[in-house]
């Protein structure tokens, strides 16, 4: 396989990561996908573009580069299920809509599935806790973005329409809550953009394992309607007009997040 992720190394104690960004398909998972899958339609399109001025703030960025439906970056390696209701596991077998991602009798065999576990999903996460590591040894602490976007409405997972912003943090478990009550604080001020912490989405399994607020590793997930930057259809166009104002609410967040971070290390000495 080529390179499975991109990565560069910032020079604050911010890590963003954006696990379900690419678009990379192995082989044998793109002659067996459906038809309505080939547009890869469940994507987190256009995040590193959305995010590309969090470099100027001196974030580390890392994002892969395989897409989620040749394995999912932000599902634990034993596949546990990590929410009650409708979700997608390790290697998914349905589109978000729940309908089937594969064509009768051709998803990945057994072999190809522990290949990808080892050769995709593993490099991926090596990388975010070497680079979280090194943060901490650094600054005394680290701070983890988990970056998502999402259809607005997607009847399968959820009733109605969710929030433009949707943070988790594990129910509080996996950052301090004064640094989440001042993330929610942002997303209140921001002018006609919904927004709820840990509800429908309260972080996957990268905010789950890697969040130890004790420990001085912090993480945070946000889940963005994709409404609010692009076109939710095919061929799923960056919209430059609705992306400059979220690019502002973007820029807010990460900027509170690495204001209470010095905040708290100066405390700490």
């Amino acid at each position: 396989m080529d390179e499975v992720l991109e990565f560069s190394r910032g020079r604050t104690p911010l890590l963003i990561g954006m696990p379900h960004a690419g678009t990379l398909l192995t082989p044998e998972v793109e002659a067996a996908l459906v038809p309505a899958a080939r547009s890869l339609p469940d994507t987190d399109w256009h995040l590193p573009r959305l995010y590309d001025f969090a470099a100027g703030l001196g974030a580390s960025l890392l994002a892969g580069r395989y897409s989620r439906y040749v394995v999912d970056l932000n599902r634990p390696p034993d596949d546990s299920p990590l929410y009650a209701s409708a979700t997608t596991g390790l290697f998914p077998t349905t589109l978000l809509d729940g309908t089937p991602l594969f064509q009768p009798g051709r998803a990945p065999a057994t072999a190809l599935r522990a290949e990808y576990l080892q050769r995709v999903w593993r490099p991926y996460h090596e990388t975010l806790a070497a680079e979280l590591a090194r943060l901490k040894a650094e600054f005394g602490y680290a701070l983890l973005f988990d970056a998502h976007s999402i259809r607005a409405v997607v009847p399968w997972l959820f009733e109605g329409r969710l929030p433009d912003l949707n943070l988790g943090t594990h129910s509080g478990a996996s950052c301090d809550p004064r640094l989440a009550e001042r993330l929610m604080a942002v997303c209140a001020a921001a002018e006609g953009y919904g927004c709820v912490l840990d509800g429908r989405f309260k972080g996957g399994y990268i905010t789950r394992h890697y969040g130890w607020p004790e420990q001085g590793i912090h993480a945070v997930q946000l889940e963005l309607v994709q409404c609010r930057y692009m076109e939710e259809q095919e061929p799923f166009r960056y919209r430059e007009d609705l992306a400059g104002p979220t690019r502002g609410v973007l820029r807010a967040l990460l900027e509170a997040m690495l204001a209470w971070g010095w905040e708290q290390g100066h405390r700490s000495r």
